[in-house]
């Protein structure tokens, strides 16, 4: 699925007061994705407000320095932003993933689109702006700006640089292409600074991190001849380590350093309850395939899903039973 560009442009023209919203747990892509189209739609007159179903997480605070991002209930109403006539959904096509921002919505009468990539959609009543061979959307945000022709600034540039480079793993993940390097390029020229983004994502650790890393380090185990790497993390992992349950981003990584993994998976264990399911693939059985069958969803390399069960060896055993099946039936 492509963009229409047309008709997007027309859509963006015949509105005045947009709100931009993506999903609960938000990543990069999410937050620097709305923070991008939130400049570019402002460097064309409009109102925007960015208000979401979950804060900012502490880790990614730097993204948001003007705190631009708002939380629905905490600190923004829905009548708050009432008089809009435009609602862009981003980085997001499901209901569950929308959190309180859902009952928002489905309630709402202005029109709404959703701005996207990936694969699959709930039935949201909203016109779809989808390019599902993106890598992420905030090269699709490149692509907006060129289209509505607003030129990038450093304000825009490095949030979606954030974006960008954290979607595709710094530019390791099957889905680079060349066009990913030309959105890249073109966001260095408008001022981003990679630099400062490696180090503001990667370079302030802390012992609470560091720690949490180390146990999710030592309970990878490895199966079927090394092909599938899997670990755990648990609710009370952060109160014994210290960390902050924002910092088991990216841990699912740690699995697939090892030689001769082609798949990984790690369950995460939410304070308020059930487990958040991380799936990466580098073989023929695609991350979200296996996310289907948990409700999830995502990408070919990286997926996820949540079980909303406090149970950790039955999520254990359906998760990996599941994975196992379907690295063996290939």
């Amino acid at each position: 699925m492509q963009v229409d560009w047309k008709r997007f442009c027309e859509v963006i023209n015949d509105a005045n007061n947009i709100v931009l919203t993506s999903h609960i747990r938000p990543d990069c892509d999410a937050l620097g994705s709305c923070l991008g189209m939130a400049g570019i739609l402002e460097a064309l007159g409009k109102k925007v407000r960015i208000v979401c179903g979950q804060g900012v997480p502490p880790n990614l605070a730097f993204i948001d320095p003007d705190n631009k991002i708002k939380c629905i209930g905490k600190d923004i109403q829905t009548e708050d932003f009432a008089d809009a006539d435009l609602h862009m959904i981003l980085d997001t096509s499901a209901w569950i993933q929308l959190g309180d921002m859902a009952d928002v919505i489905r309630n709402s009468s202005y029109k709404k689109i959703i701005f996207d990539h990936h694969e699959g959609e709930d039935d949201i009543d909203a016109e779809l702006f989808k390019n599902t061979t993106a890598e992420a959307v905030g090269r699709m945000v490149v692509e907006a700006a060129d289209h509505l022709g607003v030129a990038m600034t450093p304000e825009i540039a490095q949030p979606v640089l954030a974006a960008l480079a954290t979607d595709t793993g710094w530019f390791r993940f099957g889905s680079v292409t060349p066009v990913t390097f030309s959105a890249a390029a073109k966001l260095l020229e408008a001022g981003a600074k990679p630099a400062k983004l490696y180090g503001q994502l990667y370079e302030r650790e802390t012992v609470g991190r560091v720690r949490l890393r180390g146990t999710v380090l030592a309970r990878i185990r490895t199966e079927l001849d090394g092909l599938l790497a899997h670990t755990y993390i648990l609710p009370d992992d952060y109160e014994k380590t210290g960390a902050q349950p924002t910092d088991t981003e990216d841990l699912i990584n740690l699995a697939l350093e090892i030689e001769g993994t082609k798949f990984a998976t790690i369950m995460v264990g939410q304070v308020d309850g059930g487990y958040k399911m991380s799936f990466r693939s580098r073989c023929d059985v695609a991350a979200n395939e296996v996310a289907k069958k948990f409700g999830g969803g995502g990408h070919r390399a990286a997926a996820g899903a949540f079980i909303d069960s406090n149970d950790f060896e039955a999520v254990q055993k359906q998760v990996l039973d599941e994975t196992r099946s379907m690295l063996t039936a290939t």
